[in-house]
C-alpha cells in the first residue's frame, strides 16, 4: 500500500473512531455543544472550511483515481495479457484487488466525513434547539406560576368582595334597623310634641280664663269698695 492509501486507510479508521464517540448515547448534546465552544475551536473556525473543503477535494481526486485503477485491472485488455502470459494472471487480480479496495477506503472516507460533519451540526442544532426549548419552559413556567398567582389574587378578591357584601348586607340591615328606630323615636317625639302643644293651648285657655275672673273679681272688688265708702259717707 502506498503512502497516500495508507494516510487514506489511517484517516478512515479515525472517521470511524469519532463517529462512534459521537454517537455514544450517554454523552448529551447540551456536552458536546459545550466541548465545541470550547476556545481552541473559536480559533480553529477560520481555517475548518477550507480544510474540509480540501479533504473533500483530495479525497474525489483519490476515489477517482481508485475508480480508474479499476476499471484499467477490469478492462478486457489486461484479461488477454494473462491468456498470452499465466503468470501475470494473479498479479492482475491483485493489482484489481487492490484497486478495489483503495475504491472502498476512499469512498467511506469520503462518505464518513460528510456523515461526520452532519453529526456535528447535528449536535450543535439540537443543543441550540434544547436550549431554546429550556428557556420557554422557564417562560412557561412563569407564565402558568403567573397564572395561578392571577388565580389566587382573583380569588382572594372574589372572597373580599363576598365578605364584603356580606358586610355591607350587614351593615344595611343595622341601618335599617337604626332607621326604623329613629323613625319609632321620632313618631314619638311627634306625638309628645302635639300633646305638648295641645297641653300648652290648654293652659293658654286656662290662663285665659283666670285672666278674665281675676278681671271681674277686680271689678266686683272695686264695685264693693265704692258702695262701703258710700255707706259709710251715709252713717256719718
Amino acid at each position: 500500500m502506498t503512502f497516500q492509501w495508507t494516510a487514506v486507510a489511517f484517516f478512515l479508521y479515525a472517521e470511524i473512531v469519532v463517529n462512534l464517540i459521537l454517537c455514544i448515547p450517554f454523552i448529551t448534546a447540551q456536552r458536546w455543544s459545550s466541548v465545541f465552544s470550547w476556545r481552541i475551536w473559536s480559533w480553529l473556525s477560520p481555517y475548518w472550511n477550507k480544510c474540509f473543503i480540501a479533504i473533500i477535494a483530495a479525497l474525489i481526486v483519490l476515489l477517482f483515481d481508485a475508480i480508474r485503477e479499476v476499471q484499467k485491472y477490469s478492462s478486457p485488455e489486461p484479461m488477454e495479457d494473462t491468456k498470452m502470459n499465466p503468470n501475470s494472471y494473479d498479479h492482475v487480480y491483485m493489482k484489481l484487488f487492490r484497486a478495489q479496495r483503495n475504491l472502498y477506503i476512499c469512498g467511506f472516507s469520503l462518505f464518513l466525513w460528510l456523515i461526520m460533519r452532519r453529526i456535528m451540526t447535528l449536535l450543535n442544532q439540537t443543543a441550540v434547539t434544547l436550549e431554546s426549548s429550556a428557556g420557554l419552559e422557564a417562560q412557561v413556567d412563569g407564565a402558568l406560576k403567573a397564572t395561578k398567582q392571577h388565580q389566587e389574587d382573583n380569588r382572594t378578591l372574589k372572597q373580599a368582595l363576598l365578605e364584603g357584601e356580606k358586610s355591607m348586607s350587614t351593615t344595611k340591615q343595622q341601618l335599617k334597623l337604626e332607621a326604623e328606630k329613629l323613625a319609632g323615636q321620632l313618631k314619638a317625639a311627634d306625638e309628645a310634641v302635639r300633646k305638648s302643644n295641645a297641653e300648652l293651648e290648654a293652659m293658654k285657655r286656662q290662663a285665659k280664663g283666670l285672666a278674665q275672673e281675676y278681671d271681674r273679681l277686680l271689678r266686683e272688688h272695686h264695685q264693693l269698695q265704692n258702695l262701703q265708702s258710700a255707706e259709710d259717707k251715709k252713717d256719718q
